[in-house]
């Protein structure tokens, strides 16, 4: 038997819902907004949620997330009265079961839950051996990077080309050198390329090799990277760089594992596997016709998408405290202890640069500090003790003093609760003009529930269709 909450504010979605769930021999629970919602996720574990995007007091995509990583993470179906394509791209991406439109009927719940339900079996069922991930400077154990981490165990089993995916500075090269230590190939090279510094002149001559007088300066013949790493791992960093004539030799160099170096006459063999990394979306490079479309199905066999520093809080302590340690063993001094505070202002910064960024603050503060035995917030950088501050302070209101003060308005100051009462009026005469008088969709871009609509509506008298 199953346990399955909805998260939805109509009470008659909730109710057929409910009805459906325990006609088939599940238990069922709901909640009526968000807030509520999150509570019951995160008190007790649910094999199933369904989940409405417009709710009373947020969107329910935006606590997708939050959901997935509770200790005991159900399955996401998620459900709305409103299509909207990138909504459904959007939950897809981002971890969710299914996608469904309403009006719902039985049959179009019944088999998704029975699919949710014969997975989760099997995955307590599956017999999966133990894995020793090597994970060396992967520093962290957030709900979020034991994700990334489960994938690069995923990928050290198999040969499958991985494209990773991050914001600059947030480890993508530490995740590629993790999945080449996991996987068999750890005995033979990884050959890094940055595609971002090679010259689009010599970025052929680079990843192919070249014979000798195959052009001017080639006074000798050069292996290419993808031969040097034959039997090992090519990691391409950056890979929405590369060149639009080079994204096509290095499709066929992917489909054949062959190639022929520049002035060369034959072809040459590498075994190598592929991992790619980018900070672009190479998605919409490819709509753009900026990156090709067939090369980037063949680099997204996987896909990690790693997240950024301000995404995983829970990581930062253990991180500063490995960077500063390391620093300490490398300068030959005692390891630093931290005033409390320090993790407090580190908390507050939004840490654009990422793990990049967070190593060099550590090691601005180690350097200050390097006679003294505890880390206090004077030893950050000026700068970004600066930023937090000045984030942490809210705009001061203007005082009654200065109130008083203000020469007297040409008008008189209008009542506030006819101010707000026409301010509301005039929306939502503006809403179901631009709506056409379509309820649904007035609902979808107020937010608001339909029977709360319907009582504003009443309340103003404003008429509408449905």
């Amino acid at each position: 038997m199953a346990d399955v909450l909805i998260i939805d504010d109509d009470e008659i979605v909730c109710s057929m819902l409910s009805d459906v769930i325990e006609h088939i021999g599940h238990n069922a629970k709901h909640a009526h907004n968000l807030r509520e919602g999150l509570r019951l996720v995160c008190a007790e574990p649910y094999d199933v949620v369904f989940l409405d995007v417009v709710l009373p007091d947020g969107n329910g995509l935006d606590a997708l997330q939050k959901i997935l990583e509770t200790q005991n993470p159900p399955e996401v179906i998620i459900i709305t009265g409103a299509g909207d394509p990138d909504g459904a791209e959007l939950a897809m991406v981002s971890g969710a079961w299914d996608y469904l439109q309403k009006p719902l009927s039985p049959s179009k719940v019944i088999l998704p839950i029975k699919r949710v339900l014969q997975y989760r079996d099997e995955l307590k069922r599956a017999q999966r051996p133990p894995v020793a991930l090597k994970r060396e400077r992967i520093i962290g154990n957030s709900p979020r990077l034991r994700a990334c981490l489960d994938l690069v165990a995923q990928a050290a089993t198999t040969d499958s080309n991985v494209l990773i995916e991050g914001e600059t500075g947030a480890g993508k090269e530490l995740f590629a050198q993790a999945i080449h230590e996991n996987s068999h190939r750890f005995r033979k090279p990884l050959v890094v390329v940055d595609c971002a510094v090679i010259p689009e002149t010599l970025v052929g001559s680079t990843l192919l090799g070249h014979e000798k007088g195959a052009f001017t300066g080639a006074d000798k013949a050069q292996d290419g990277l993808i031969k040097q790493a034959d039997g090992g791992t090519l990691f391409l960093d950056e890979v929405g760089e590369l060149p639009p004539s080079i994204q096509k030799a290095f499709l066929r160099v992917l489909h054949e594992r062959s190639f022929r170096p520049l002035g060369g006459k034959g072809e040459i063999k590498s075994d190598f596997r592929l991992v790619a990394a980018t900070n672009r979306n190479l998605r919409d490079m490819a709509r753009e016709g900026l990156f090709r479309e067939d090369l980037l199905y063949r680099l997204s066999t996987l896909v990690i998408s790693l997240p950024p520093l301000r995404e995983r809080p829970g990581d930062l302590t253990e991180l500063v405290q490995y960077f500063a340690n390391r620093l300490c063993q490398n300068y030959g001094i005692a390891s630093k202890g931290f005033a409390p505070e320090v993790f407090d202002i580190l908390g507050g910064y939004g840490w654009p640069g990422n793990l990049r960024e967070l190593a060099s603050v550590v090691e601005t503060a180690v350097a200050a500090a390097r006679y003294e035995p505890t880390i206090f917030p004077k030893h950050l950088p000026a700068n970004l003790r600066a930023k937090v501050a000045r984030s942490a302070i809210a705009p001061t209101p203007p005082s009654v003093h200065n109130l008083q003060e203000a020469p007297a308005p040409d008008k008189p100051f209008q009542n506030l609760k006819e101010l707000l009462e026409g301010t509301e009026r005039k929306y939502l005469e503006d809403l179901m003009s631009l709506a056409q008088g379509n309820i649904k969709e007035v609902c979808r871009l107020s937010g608001l529930s339909r029977t709360r609509l319907y009582e504003r509506l009443r309340r103003f008298s404003i008429l509408g269709g449905s």
